[in-house]
């Protein structure tokens, strides 16, 4: 079911609080589930799956593609596989990706490679901003053909390959591209070699691993992961930690609100994506993490954090490829930290559902914080913690998630009186994200 548009209204700040909570299922691990398990022999089983705009657009798709997905309750599918090779429509179908460029760039990987597929391929309107050039050009190795030629936005067309043939590719930053790659891989002829140049997040190996026929993964200097194509996989069976980059919202409003606690129950802690937690840790953060434990070859546990007296951001580019999602809001934090705060090797940040560097620059600068940013880099000049209820933000129709929740932050923190439209596009990854921030003692108003 799609949520209906509304706007929020943000004026005052929030109180000391101490609490226990659990944030949403993640994002990553949930659409990965459905998708794989679709490929997968037999039925898979998903379990506290997110239940997100994100993550129901990916069903929608796999259904069109003619997979059974079932529902046994709340947060528990059961996924019906159909094999490598075996998602078909019938020519033109459309598929619409929504707001989820995951969705978007995995699913093209499974269908690139897979026998007499021609179908058109859209999203929203945040998402068909995005430039898919570099998702083009790889799964064009694969023989896959994209229509209009030299067209890198959607709406698309795709036509699989007639003969996929495994590639050599050197990964970089984005965990999507590399996932889409071991997808298409799956499914060609011979050997997909992948070479990490820099170590992105691996939920994708991590479901796969256990197909010890299908994948091989080599850790030296660099890591390199073999795909061995035209296999079969075992059925998976999940269950879904909590989202560290959901958490990672709570975990700023608690780090520069006074006096506060909060323990943060059930998290995801792959080392791949808690890039978030180490940086803040550098910065005098009291965040520990307890409870660790292994499943599903993830790590989870709880986080606590308590309220802390943080120093400027010096944040090089090897903390963005495991923090990337966070960015936003380490961009508001550092508005409220006395000092200036560098931001490095942030480029790709541009070709989010929004360009988030622009956008936290004006959102700053309406209360007053000045920040300088050249392509890959941004200075924020900080002034500590700020009473702006003589400020006004206003956040524009931006179809980015991530944008809205650092905005709601740092309205809460500062008392600027706020107007974020569209706000609904939040729940595209954190359906729970309003009902957790009224139980930490934030006031906001919903308008229609």
């Amino acid at each position: 079911m799609r949520s209906k548009n509304f706007n929020l209204k943000i004026k005052d700040t929030v109180k000391p609080f101490k609490k226990t909570i659990e944030v949403d299922s993640d994002k990553s691990i949930s659409i990965r589930s459905f998708l794989i398990g679709a490929i997968s022999q037999d039925v898979s089983e998903a379990k506290n799956v997110l239940e997100s705009e994100d993550v129901f657009s990916t069903i929608e798709c796999l259904k069109k593609l003619g997979v059974k997905i079932k529902r046994k309750k709340s947060k528990h599918y059961l996924i019906y596989g159909k094999g490598l090779g075996s998602l078909y429509a019938k020519k033109n179908t459309f598929l619409n990706f929504g707001n989820s460029g995951t969705l978007a760039r995995l699913l093209i990987g499974i269908l690139s490679t897979t026998p007499n597929i021609d179908l058109k391929i859209s999203g929203d309107h945040s998402l068909k901003k995005r430039n898919m050039k570099k998702l083009v050009d790889i799964m064009s190795n694969f023989g896959a053909t994209f229509i209009p030629k030299k067209r890198f936005n959607f709406p698309l067309r795709i036509i699989s390959s007639e003969m996929p043939v495994g590639i050599n590719y050197t990964a970089g930053v984005s965990a999507q591209l590399k996932s889409a790659v071991i997808l298409s891989g799956l499914n060609a002829f011979g050997n997909t070699q992948i070479i990490e140049n820099e170590r992105s997040r691996d939920h994708t190996e991590n479901m796969l691993l256990k197909n010890y026929k299908v994948i091989k993964i080599k850790e030296e200097k660099k890591k390199t992961i073999d795909i061995f194509g035209k296999q079969y996989l075992d059925p998976l069976s999940v269950k879904v930690p909590g989202d560290p980059s959901s958490a990672a919202f709570f975990a700023a409003l608690t780090l520069l609100n006074k006096k506060s606690y909060l323990k943060i129950k059930n998290v995801g802690l792959n080392n791949t994506r808690i890039g978030f937690y180490k940086l803040l840790k550098n910065q005098n953060a009291k965040i520990s993490f307890l409870n660790l434990k292994r499943e599903n070859n993830e790590m989870t546990g709880d986080i606590l954090i308590r309220s802390s007296n943080l120093i400027p951001f010096k944040a090089s580019k090897k903390y963005y490829v495991n923090s990337t999602d966070e960015y936003p809001i380490l961009f508001a934090m550092a508005a409220l930290i006395k000092g200036v705060s560098v931001f490095e090797g942030i480029s790709d940040l541009a070709n989010k559902e929004s360009n988030r560097i622009k956008e936290m620059q004006n959102i700053l600068k309406q209360i007053g914080v000045k920040s300088i940013s050249s392509k890959d880099k941004l200075k924020i000049f900080g002034k500590g913690h700020i009473n702006a209820k003589d400020k006004i933000i206003n956040v524009k129709n931006l179809g980015d998630h991530r944008i809205c929740m650092s905005t709601f932050v740092l309205a809460i923190l500062t008392g600027a009186k706020t107007k974020i439209n569209n706000f609904e596009t939040v729940f595209s990854s954190a359906p729970s994200f309003l009902k957790i921030m009224k139980s930490l003692g934030a006031n906001f108003e919903l308008q229609k």
